[in-house]
């Protein structure tokens, strides 16, 4: 499904206008000052549920981040949903980046697998094994990718759009994670990446590897 980036991503519009709501209306009742942190917090979930457009590079062997963050593991990794051997490179997301997911290539959503779990601190290794997760396997003509929606320790809620059998865009919007989480994205093992640990980096216009020619 393509998405019009209103600004603000509409996973958040029922959030945002119960905070102003309710910021008003202790303005109302009893002045600016007591309603002070009412509006910081409707500050905090403005910026939280922001999804700005963004530019999509168009190198034919390149690989997408697909979410906004910090590269916390770059690592040869077995695969689990794609049941393979693989180059894994992980994006943390705190709670100031944007949560919007975007598909990392163009291909055909192969699978899509769901497990529940637990919501430990998604900086940590463990959680790509142990946490709440959701799997998108996406066949690139002939080359296998895997991104991996992990929920964290505030993340409660993983959405994802997007159905087995559909063909994904680059760029695409498939998903969002509410609250501070992590995308696990699994490459052949030939990929090469372009990216470091600690490095920030941005869902569509980064480009995590290159697949080899």
């Amino acid at each position: 499904m393509t998405y019009p980036h209103p600004i603000l991503a509409r996973e958040g519009w029922p959030f945002i206008a119960a905070s102003v709501l309710l910021s008003v209306i202790l303005w109302a009742l009893a002045g600016f000052w007591w309603s002070l942190p009412l509006w910081l917090l409707t500050i905090f979930v403005v910026q939280f549920f922001r999804d700005p457009a963004r530019p999509i590079p168009r190198e034919p062997l390149a690989v997408l981040s697909p979410a906004d963050g910090r590269i916390v593991a770059i690592a040869q990794a077995f695969d689990p949903y794609a049941q393979r051997e693989a180059l894994k490179i992980s994006v943390f997301m705190n709670v100031f980046n944007v949560h919007s997911n975007r598909a990392p290539v163009d291909g055909h959503l192969r699978d899509v697998q769901y497990f529940p779990g637990k919501f430990l601190n998604a900086d940590l290794d463990k959680a790509s094994e142990q946490n709440e997760r959701n799997a998108l396997v996406i066949d690139c003509e002939g080359r296998v990718v895997t991104a991996v929606q992990v929920a964290g320790l505030i993340a409660r809620r993983i959405l994802c759009y997007v159905k087995s059998g559909e063909t994904l865009r680059r760029g695409q919007r498939f998903g969002f994670i509410r609250f501070g989480s992590r995308v696990d994205v699994y490459l052949p093992l030939d990929a090469q990446s372009r990216v470091s640990i600690g490095d920030k980096v941005y869902a569509s216009s980064t480009v995590l590897a290159d697949f080899a020619a």
